[in-house]
């Protein structure tokens, strides 16, 4: 390892120089209390900036071992660290001048939820740091311009550093309440199972969000109130009591006019799943991890997926057990999307009738007795709800605005009125009950399979060069070919979408073999991604890419919509 002075000394060497002459200065440095690691550098002024990394010591650091000891903990540390020193560095950028990316430094910008990033690892054994950023090398042209650099190494960067990553310099108060909150959070997600529930959302939450492209709190937004029926008590570690609506496991409507809130709700328990820092509103917005929001997905593809709980005896007589197409409709894209989610792992199925395919949802009485049964392929979900649940343990929240069947046989019905909840469940069922039930479904015979043995590409196992680009939340593009991910609503950062593509990467280079089912595909990536972090999946160690972590249920759909996996 060399010094910092001969860090120095090397850019005052190759001041002038032309760009490439950077790459002298790849390597490790120690400086005051930290290293600092130029681990990739950019090939010129216009490409993607260079890659560094600060290491800090777990001595030096100083911070107590209590607040990353438990994996919660250590997240929600990690994800402070990388917003303090973003927030610090953001004063820097572009100070130093030059052509191009000259002058950036930057690391990964965390949103409203707390993710697993590779931008910040606390070494859960250790307590060392690392911290991963970006710096736009400085240059006149072509030619290198040191004496800027230097004043992001020398100056602005120890800054930084000093100001994010040292105990003695951050609030311990504030990051005891973090960790505190943390707790508070994991609890409330060990204790919906056994409360029977499959959310809970605080009294006091501000569920609207501040615009359709921003995920911050609404200002004086309408503070949540649970219906005194539906309201559930929770001590906490920290803090005391908290009180909030639980939406109890089975079957629940969320109903109301237009612009009342139904979707409001449903969207804050589609991120519910993920932690939130304080202030977002969401905090205590808890749902059950496992939870998969399901819509139509006209034109995706669909391999090898049993889909015959919802579609059978198609004219054509295509297998519906495998079944395979190119360009789905938007029933069967939904019948899809509900059984790769149950092959996931989802017990919490979240569905919005907007977005949902109309024949797919319901047939009522009339149509039933127009196209009899016999003649219709498709057995429609509210056929299914029940029997998901009672033979499967899968919950189901529905936002319905014209489908009053689902009345009849819903556990709970809450209606939004002005982004207040209201339980009607009684009422309705009595306005309901002079209308015909449809009646469900014949219970099925069979478990649906899920056997599908992804094969690997030998155009992985022969190139190195496979390109990876991320489209933001849209999709991914993997060896030429773009992933679609538009419609995986609860991807919260383009950072996931990176990982998913890396995973697929990793996957097919060191997984997949043909004998693994897509199940046992899936836990062998995540138990990679628990024991070596994220980065482990990154061929190469000096150029680790900014991701998140995403959840299993989205590395599953990520492979159920790459057109390449051959199954």
């Amino acid at each position: 390892m060399q010094t910092s002075t001969e860090l120095r000394a090397l850019l005052d060497k190759i001041d002038r120089k032309g760009y490439p002459a950077y790459k002298d200065t790849r390597g490790a440095y120690q400086f005051p209390g930290y290293v600092l690691s130029i681990d990739h550098v950019q090939g010129d002024p216009f490409a993607s900036p260079s890659k560094l990394s600060i290491h800090v010591g777990a001595k030096a650091a100083a911070f107590p071992v209590s607040l990353y000891e438990k994996k919660h903990r250590r997240t929600a540390l990690e994800d402070t660290l990388i917003r303090r020193f973003g927030s610090l560095a953001r004063q820097f950028s572009f100070q130093a001048k030059g052509t191009g990316q000259s002058g950036l430094l930057a690391v990964s910008r965390c949103g409203q939820e707390v993710l697993e990033r590779t931008a910040c690892v606390i070494n859960e054994k250790s307590g060392d740091i690392i911290l991963r950023f970006e710096v736009g090398f400085p240059a006149n042209g072509r030619t290198i311009n040191a004496r800027e650099l230097q004043k992001i190494l020398f100056d602005f960067l120890p800054k930084c550093v000093k100001s994010s990553l040292f105990y003695q310099n951050l609030d311990g108060r504030q990051l005891q309440e973090i960790a505190d909150l943390a707790d508070n959070q994991q609890y409330i997600r060990e204790m919906l199972p056994k409360l029977g529930l499959c959310a809970f959302v605080a009294d006091g939450s501000i569920l609207p969000r501040e615009s359709g492209v921003s995920s911050r709190p609404m200002k004086n937004g309408i503070k949540f109130k649970s219906p005194a029926s539906l309201a559930v008590s929770i001590d906490l570690p920290h803090g005391g009591r908290i009180t909030g609506m639980g939406i109890k496991q089975g079957i629940t409507l969320i109903v109301g006019g237009g612009y009342h809130g139904k979707s409001t709700l449903l969207k804050a328990l589609e991120m519910g799943v993920y932690n939130h820092i304080a202030g977002d509103g969401r905090e205590y917005v808890i749902t059950d991890d496992t939870a998969v929001k399901i819509r139509a997905e006209d034109g995706r593809s669909i391999k090898k997926t049993d889909i015959s709980m919802f579609i059978n005896d198609l004219p054509n007589g295509k297998d519906t057990v495998a079944f395979v197409t190119e360009d789905a409709s938007g029933s069967t894209s939904q019948a899809a999307n509900v059984m790769e989610a149950i092959e996931a792992g989802a017990s919490l199925l979240l569905i919005d009738e907007d977005t949902s395919a109309t024949n797919f949802m319901i047939r009522d009485e009339l149509m039933q007795k127009v196209i009899h049964r016999d003649m219709e392929p498709i057995t429609p979900f509210i056929e299914r709800i029940e029997e998901l649940y009672h033979s499967y343990g899968i919950s189901t929240i529905l936002v319905v605005g014209s489908s009053g069947a689902y009345f009849q046989i819903a556990d709970t019905i809450l209606q939004m009125e002005r982004y207040v909840p209201k339980e009607i469940t009684a009422y309705a069922k009595e306005a309901a009950r002079d209308f015909p039930r449809i009646a469900p479904s014949d219970a099925l015979l069979e478990k649906p399979k899920f056997d599908r043995r992804p094969l690997p590409s030998q155009e992985f196992k022969s190139n190195d060069r496979i390109k990876i680009k991320t489209q933001g939340l849209d999709g991914v593009v993997l060896n030429k070919e773009t992933i679609d991910l538009r419609y995986l609503e609860q991807l919260a950062d383009s950072e996931q979408v990176t990982a998913l593509g890396y995973c697929l990467k990793y996957a097919q280079k060191n997984i997949l073999d043909g004998r693994k089912n897509l199940c046992q595909v899936v836990d062998a990536l995540e138990a990679v991604l628990d024991k070596n972090t994220l980065a482990a999946i990154c061929e190469s160690p000096s150029s680790i890419a900014c991701m998140a972590r995403p959840r299993r249920q989205e590395i599953f759909a990520c492979f159920n919509r790459y057109r390449s996996l051959k199954l």
